[in-house]
């Protein structure tokens, strides 16, 4: 039982479950759970009796029971008591003034990353302002590779996603060679199949390997089917680069994705042994999202907010190349408006960055969502700034066959204008030698390179 008094009212919580919801800042899913705060006061409350709360307490106190949630046990199984030792004695207030300060840099929170819990990193994020979000995210550098280098200071990926309503080939790689001449695709060329099936995603897969190798490009490709149709294909001998798979934070949760731990360990292994990396072997690309456990039934009433951190630690066991969070793609039952998704996107980030991911964000909204593109504008802009490890580009921003709005390959253009930021360092020097970009990394006349990119479009397709 946790208590804190307020003038003259006195506020009880439970547990640390019904604490961290309480603490929340108000979103509407946890309001459909009825986990929210039902005042500001109350959330005020829980705010300042959490900062008091000893960091040991989220090792002594599952928020989901360890027998019954195989997430909980690799949550508490894998911690790293060394690398926890330095903040062992800090509340959680105390976390976080200390990661504000001038002294902590990304090789501080590089070797602190295993010790944090995702429940700690959540109970931090509820304590913190959007600028306090944004300050420490951009301290953190979580490098991954592949074909390429990602992650690097001063960098930002974006992930090409040329989805097609019927899958048609030509759509596809039109969409490919569109999003390539603004050089965006350094993240991943990821598609998101219109039809779920084996068949259908090694056609896909073989689609975007060809483009690939016809023009040397230096990313890596993702069909974004279930990891147990990605298994087959990888058996009969599709060309499959990195292995997708949405997650959650429950072990419920999962199951109703149809997968577990073991699963995925399937998938890791046989990614591995096709050995297509030429930098590196981080070949796990996992999407995850606020809202997901509560939608599934699977929250045990846990917040959404920490449930989504939860997710982040099934993430680490197999060190992905990319970690999305699909922010605003659930929909408003969830996160209704475009301010409760521009603070969960830097919520996300920020959790993801800590716990030592590769953190992009989906900059998105559903169509019946209290949200437009300003607000996306906004959440993109300060991502920017988090450094965030990589955006979308879609078409227009909007997707045909998902029906959902996201940001364009102008997005990306825009955020590495603004903020001086440049591609994977691979895929920039494609984009120079084929005069996409010339020596100051600005868009040139792609008059040229858009007929040498269209030269065997057909052909491929």
């Amino acid at each position: 039982m946790f208590s804190h008094k307020v003038d003259s009212t006195t506020y009880h919580f439970a547990d640390l479950k019904t604490l961290l919801a309480k603490a929340t800042p108000a979103r509407s899913g946890d309001m459909l759970a009825g986990v929210a705060a039902q005042t500001m006061q109350e959330r005020i409350a829980a705010q300042q009796t959490l900062a008091d709360v000893p960091l040991k307490t989220f090792l002594n106190e599952a928020i989901v029971p360890y027998e019954n949630d195989e997430v909980t046990r690799l949550i508490i199984d894998e911690h790293d008591t060394l690398a926890f030792a330095p903040i062992s004695h800090f509340t959680v207030g105390d976390l976080r003034n200390w990661l504000l300060s001038y002294e902590v840099n990304n090789s501080i929170l590089t070797a602190l990353s295993p010790g944090l819990t995702p429940e700690m990193v959540a109970a931090v994020a509820k304590l913190m302002g959007i600028q306090d979000l944004i300050l420490v995210a951009q301290k953190c550098e979580v490098v991954t590779r592949f074909r390429n280098t990602l992650g690097l200071k001063g960098r930002l990926a974006t992930r090409l996603q040329p989805n097609h309503p019927t899958d048609d080939p030509r759509g596809i790689a039109a969409s490919i060679v569109d999003g390539l001449l603004y050089g965006c695709g350094d993240a991943v060329i990821g598609i998101n199949p219109a039809s779920d099936n084996v068949q259908s995603a090694m056609t896909l897969m073989t689609l975007i390997d060809r483009i690939r190798q016809s023009y040397h490009i230096p990313t890596q490709s993702c069909i974004l089917t279930h990891v147990t149709n990605q298994i087959e294909a990888m058996r009969l001998g599709a060309p499959v680069d990195l292995v997708f798979q949405s997650i959650a934070g429950t072990e419920a949760a999962n199951a109703g994705f149809g997968i577990n731990l073991a699963l995925l360990a399937e998938a890791h292994a046989a990614a591995l042994t096709l050995a297509r990396g030429d930098v590196g072997d981080n070949v796990m690309y996992f999407e995850t999202g606020q809202g997901s456990a509560l939608s599934a039934n699977a929250h045990h009433g846990v917040d959404q907010q920490t449930c989504e951190a939860r997710a982040y630690a099934v993430a680490r066991k197999f060190r992905p190349l990319l970690v999305n969070t699909v922010v605003g793609f659930i929909g408003p039952e969830y996160l209704y408006d475009g301010k409760q998704i521009i603070r969960a996107g830097l919520e996300d980030h920020f959790c993801g960055k800590l716990l030592g991911l590769p953190m992009g964000v989906d900059v998105c909204y559903t169509n019946h969502a209290e949200a437009d593109q300003d607000d996306m504008d906004m959440l993109l802009t300060l991502l920017g700034n988090a450094a965030c490890n990589f955006v979308m580009g879609i078409p227009g921003a909007d997707d045909i066959m998902l029906n959902y709005q996201s940001t364009s390959f102008h997005d990306g253009v825009y955020l590495r204008q603004l903020l001086g930021l440049r591609p994977a360092p691979e895929f920039e020097q494609w984009l120079m030698e084929l005069g996409i970009v010339d020596q100051e990394r600005h868009l040139r006349d792609i008059t040229r390179a858009h007929a040498l990119l269209s030269l065997t479009l057909e052909k491929i397709a």
